[in-house]
């Protein structure tokens, strides 16, 4: 099975809100950005990456989990991160049973998170770039 077999049988087997909440915000995040990429990692958990992990999705037994591995570093002037709140690098969204989730927002955080992705990539390339250039140099 690839990625989206996997997401869409655990979507199949979580077959109360939680299977339709996670379901709903996959169908947010992929829509947000077409060159979003579907992955299965971490025996079991839904990852949606584009140029490095934007976010993990899990269905607990009371909520619906979405973990943002940069999530410190985005803005979320809607007030979207409600868990992880004092750490210095992940954020999460616990969505719960009869939550809703603005999708603007949300779509503008994951937005957020591919800019920081890219923004973060292309750093780590010019300084690499940067470091071969005064290896040149000295040689």
């Amino acid at each position: 099975m690839n990625a989206s077999e996997h997401v869409d049988q655990l979507i199949a087997n979580t077959d109360d809100w939680r299977g339709k909440t996670l379901a709903n915000v996959r169908k947010l995040i992929l829509g947000t950005d077409k060159d979003i990429v579907e992955e299965w990692k971490w025996m079991g958990s839904p990852v949606w990456s584009r140029d490095g992990i934007i976010a993990v999705g899990n269905a607990h037994k009371d909520k619906v989990k979405l973990t943002f591995s940069h999530g410190a570093s985005l803005p979320d002037p809607e007030n979207l991160f409600n868990n992880g709140l004092n750490g210095k690098v992940w954020r999460a969204i616990d969505l719960f049973e009869g939550d809703e989730i603005d999708e603007r927002a949300f779509q503008n955080l994951i937005r957020a998170a591919i800019d920081f992705n890219q923004a973060k990539a292309k750093k780590k390339t010019s300084s690499g770039t940067r470091a071969k250039a005064a290896k040149s140099k000295d040689a």
